[in-house]
C-alpha cells in the first residue's frame, strides 16, 4: 500500500488505541486511490448502492490501517451476520465506516468492537422527526434556533448510529432509544463508551467502542 501524502485525512485517537480518520473536500475525491482492487469489485455488487461513497470510505479505512496496522492494510473486507464490516481473518481488529453528503469517517481498534458515524446537520428538522428520533430531548432541541437545533440533533444522531454499529444492530436495535444529553462530549451505554469529537471535528462525528480484551499482539 502506498503511504498517504502529507496533508492526508485527519486521524484522531478517540480513546486508548481507538483510531478515527475523517475526510471531506478536497480530500474526498482522492480517497478511492487507496482502496484495493477487491474493494472496487465488492462495492459494485448489485446489492450495494452508493458505489463511489462506499469506495471512498474504504479508501479512508485503508489509510488508517496503513498508519496503525500496516501488515493488514490490504486485507479483504467482509461482513458479519449482523452486517457489521470485518477484516477477513482478523477478528481481533474492529472496524467501522461511515459516509454522508461527501464526508467520510473510519474507525479501527485492536481487541474492541467499534462504531463510527459522521453526519452533517440536516436541512429540514421537523417536529415529527424530533418526536421519533429524540423523544426525550425534543423540547430542549425545539427551544434552540433552527441552525443550532439541526447541528445539535446531528451530534446526538451520530452517537446513536455509532453505538448501534458497535453493537452490530444499527438503529434497528436499542440504540435508537439511547438518550444523549445536548452538548455532551462522552458517555456510556451498556458495555460501550461513546465519544463525540466536538473539539476535533467541525462536522458532527462520534464513535463508540467496547472495553478492550487483552490478547497479545496482532498477527
Amino acid at each position: 500500500m502506498t503511504p498517504p501524502p502529507a496533508g492526508a485525512p485527519r486521524q484522531i485517537e478517540a480513546g486508548p488505541g481507538v483510531w478515527v480518520a475523517t475526510a471531506g473536500a478536497p480530500w474526498d475525491t482522492l480517497l478511492a486511490r487507496y482502496a484495493t482492487g477487491a474493494d472496487r469489485t465488492d462495492v459494485r455488487r448489485p446489492a450495494h448502492r452508493c458505489h463511489t461513497e462506499r469506495l471512498r470510505a474504504r479508501g479512508l479505512l485503508r489509510t488508517l490501517l496503513g498508519s496503525h496496522f500496516p501488515a493488514v492494510a490490504d486485507v479483504g473486507i467482509g461482513y458479519a451476520r449482523s452486517g457489521r464490516p470485518v477484516l477477513v481473518g482478523q477478528a481481533r481488529l474492529g472496524i467501522s465506516l461511515s459516509h454522508a453528503d461527501g464526508v467520510y469517517a473510519a474507525c479501527v481498534a485492536l481487541d474492541r468492537t467499534v462504531g463510527v458515524d459522521v453526519q452533517p446537520p440536516p436541512a429540514d428538522l421537523s417536529d415529527p422527526v424530533l418526536r421519533w428520533c429524540a423523544p426525550a430531548r425534543r423540547h430542549a432541541l425545539a427551544a434552540l434556533p433552527s441552525e443550532a437545533r439541526a447541528r445539535e440533533f446531528a451530534w446526538m444522531w451520530t452517537v446513536k448510529e455509532a453505538c448501534g454499529k458497535a453493537l452490530g444492530t444499527g438503529l434497528a436495535g436499542p440504540a435508537l432509544t439511547l438518550d444523549v444529553p445536548p452538548g455532551a462530549n462522552s458517555g456510556s451505554w451498556g458495555e460501550y463508551r461513546w465519544v463525540s469529537l466536538r473539539q476535533q471535528s467541525s462536522i458532527p462525528l462520534s464513535c463508540a467502542f467496547s472495553s478492550v480484551v487483552e490478547r497479545g499482539t496482532p498477527q
